[in-house]
């Protein structure tokens, strides 16, 4: 690791202090609040917005779609495991994952957050969560993924920008 404000390896120059995303407010929060919010308007209003004649088709279907978020969320992060880098914003990256799930999409973590989000009001049988499912995609997509993305491109430069123009950021 090269010294804040010197290049690294890559060509990239960190000043000091900017040896990370700088996101420090938890990207899960982002997901968990709007669907919470979801939830208590369902406590609130006192009715399942799903008939109970669907449930025993949209339970299934809605954990089945919450296991494949898991998937698709834990794959990414076993995959920053195994380059022995963090997932976690907030600390320095030590190298470049393009692999595994990130062959398909940049941000595979947030997807499968975000498929998780759409699949439990589905299981659970209601439906006030997905009001505010697109405040949740948008606040990790505007506030959390250029941070990071300006951040990989400070610390890996042009091997990041020739990524990032191959990989698409969501799907």
């Amino acid at each position: 690791m090269t010294a804040p404000g010197t290049p690294d390896a890559h060509g990239a120059h960190a000043a000091p202090g900017e040896d990370s995303a700088g996101v420090v407010f938890p990207p899960p929060f982002l997901y968990a609040i709007p669907w919470l919010l979801g939830y208590l308007l369902h406590r609130w209003l006192g009715h399942d917005a799903l008939p109970a004649a669907a449930r025993p088709l949209t339970r299934p279907a809605g954990f089945a779609v919450v296991a494949v978020g898991l998937l698709i969320g834990f794959s990414g992060i076993a995959t920053f495991l195994l380059a022995r880098t963090t997932f976690v914003p907030h600390r320095p990256a030590s190298a470049l994952v393009t692999g595994g799930p990130y062959r398909f999409t940049r941000n595979p973590m947030y997807l499968g957050l975000a498929v998780v989000y759409l699949g439990l009001p589905l299981a659970l049988g209601f439906a006030w969560p997905y009001l505010f499912f697109p405040v949740a995609v948008i606040a990790v997509d505007r506030t959390v993924i250029p941070k990071e993305e300006a951040y990989m491109e400070r610390r890996f430069g042009d091997e990041f920008r020739r990524y990032k123009a191959s990989v698409r950021r969501w799907v």
